[in-house]
């Protein structure tokens, strides 16, 4: 029998996991999982192969159903009997449906639970707890263009004018090539779901009708590819053969869909990709692949797979004359790590993600020798009216992370705060307000 510890809200639980220990019903599937395309397509398919093959089960592989975006994962036990995971992706709403409906037992997202689907699956309780709301790997949403197409970089702005069809030409973004192809997921779709908040939202605008769309991630992506007038948006696995722009928002720099501007959230359009795991209905294979997909084996899967994984590195950080000049002294002397801890909506509450990652960067910081005075938090925050304020809500909320890590023994070298400075999104609405308010983590 195997150990596999699993870091959850600043607590380290046991999960027990073995080839004997999880039940292998006679007939039908030991786990439905339903939901996002975008992790449906590949991602979740290969989860469920690594956990089979954790499990110590045999001749893993994948069936084809004869249903489009739906796969058979099987597995056989060392007595021969049959292992079923059903996958179903056709978008994230049908995930929470499914569990509504009793069809799942795990629900796969792209976009965090909408509180209209947290009202409606209550009786199967709390979905926005630590341990229902499990952040899986971080993705970025590419906007993709034919690789000839000259343009290099795009505004959120810019972005709803051409999806909503108001910019109708190349030419009224400062371009050539005559009028926009769009290319748009379907409305199904959590990838649809993140654009319209991100960008179309935000704006007070809609996708003009005149969009094509599509299921598949893929079907769409080779579209764009193999059209010189079109553009669409996607996850960042699926770029393939198109070009992807570098995007602005507010006052940020343009950002290019990079590993490490994804990884600490950075980048405008990254976004979690989530399991949601009902409390009250609990399956012991979706509560192992839950704990699987959080293990050092399951975020390497989550890598090879094209998305982020939430493992922990360490990257220099070159400096700039934006920067204000203590930023750039901390950048020459030291290195960042691969996470931004978040808050809560309104609060200086950490966020569930961050409560997850404060179990990754304590394993960080011990394992590579930083306990003492070798760690250096910086606080970031919104615009305010009095910049003085602003300054000391980012210092504060250093200070939270630092009484987490102080808790297992980590002696700070430094704590910061920055005020509204290196904004990374827009502070006109309340998602870019929250993308701004961040920490990050400096190693020496």
């Amino acid at each position: 029998m195997r150990l596999r510890v699993v870091f959850f809200i600043g607590l380290w639980l046991p999960f027990m996991a073995s080839a004997g220990n999880l039940p292998t019903p006679e007939q039908g599937p030991v786990l439905r999982l339903q939901g996002s395309n975008t992790i449906g397509a590949a991602l979740g398919p290969a989860l469920v192969r690594g956990l089979m093959e954790d499990q110590g089960l045999l001749k893993v592989s994948a069936e084809i159903t004869g249903r489009d975006n739906e796969q058979r994962i099987v597995g056989q036990t060392a007595d021969g009997r049959r292992v079923e995971v059903d996958i179903a992706a056709h978008g994230s709403s049908t995930g929470f449906t499914a569990l509504k409906q009793g069809n799942a037992d795990l629900a796969a997202s792209s976009r965090p639970i909408k509180d209209s689907e947290l009202k409606e699956l209550s009786s199967l309780g709390d979905l926005k707890t630590p341990t229902a709301e499990q952040v899986i790997a971080i993705d970025g949403l590419a906007i993709i263009l034919h690789p000839q197409n000259p343009l290099r970089q795009l505004d959120t702005v810019q972005l709803a004018r051409i999806f909503s069809g108001e910019a109708k030409t190349w030419e009224a973004v400062g371009s050539v090539g005559g009028p926009i192809h769009l290319y748009a997921r379907d409305e199904q779709s959590g990838t649809y779901d993140t654009f319209k908040e991100l960008v179309l939202g935000r704006q007070g605008k809609r996708l003009d009708p005149s969009a094509q769309r599509f299921e598949s991630s893929e079907q769409l992506s080779d579209a764009v590819s193999q059209d010189p007038q079109g553009i669409g948006f996607i996850g960042l696995p699926y770029v393939r053969q198109a070009k992807a722009l570098a995007i602005v928002d507010g006052g940020s720099q343009p950002m290019l869909p990079l590993n490490n501007l994804i990884a600490t959230e950075d980048y405008p359009l990254s976004r979690r990709l989530f399991f949601y795991l009902p409390p009250q209905a609990t399956n012991p294979w979706a509560e192992a692949l839950v704990a699987f997909t959080q293990s050092e084996q399951g975020q390497t899967i989550v890598a090879a797979n094209g998305f982020i994984a939430q493992t922990i590195q360490a990257m220099a950080v070159t400096p700039n004359a934006l920067m204000p000049e203590g930023y750039q002294a901390l950048s020459r002397h030291a290195q960042r790590l691969s996470v931004n801890f978040r808050f809560e909506e309104g609060s200086a509450s950490l966020d569930n993600k961050a409560h997850q990652d404060l179990g990754r960067v304590l394993d960080y910081i011990k394992q590579h020798g930083k306990t003492d005075r070798r760690v250096t938090l910086v606080g970031f925050g919104d615009a305010k009216d009095d910049p003085a304020r602003a300054d000391l809500l980012s210092k504060l909320r250093a200070m939270a992370v630092r009484r987490e890590l102080v808790k297992y023994g980590v002696a700070l070298r430094e704590v910061r705060g920055f005020g509204a400075l290196m904004p990374v999104a827009a502070n006109s609405e309340d998602e870019g307000r929250v993308r701004n308010r961040r920490v990050e983590v400096w190693v020496y």
